[in-house]
């Protein structure tokens, strides 16, 4: 990610993102592959409910957290 805030995945929203959802759908993505969507925190719970129902949820990071895990390598 650059260091430019980035906005939150739930349509229509253009609000700053500050949660990182990782998922990724077990019938197409190898269990290691994350893919990501951003969440402003009025959008948090709904995009992790959506993902969740469909147990393609892996993760929820706050975003300077998933950045410092980014800059570490993916460690974390």
């Amino acid at each position: 990610m650059s260091d430019e805030i980035p906005i939150c995945s739930a349509k229509g929203c253009r609000v700053d993102a500050v949660w990182v959802l990782a998922w990724n759908n077990p019938k197409i993505h190898t269990p290691e592959r994350r893919k990501t969507w951003l969440a402003c925190e009025e959008h948090r719970e709904h995009l992790a409910q959506f993902l969740g129902v469909r147990g393609m949820l892996k993760d929820v990071v706050a975003l300077e957290e998933w950045r410092a895990r980014e800059a570490d390598g993916g460690q974390g």
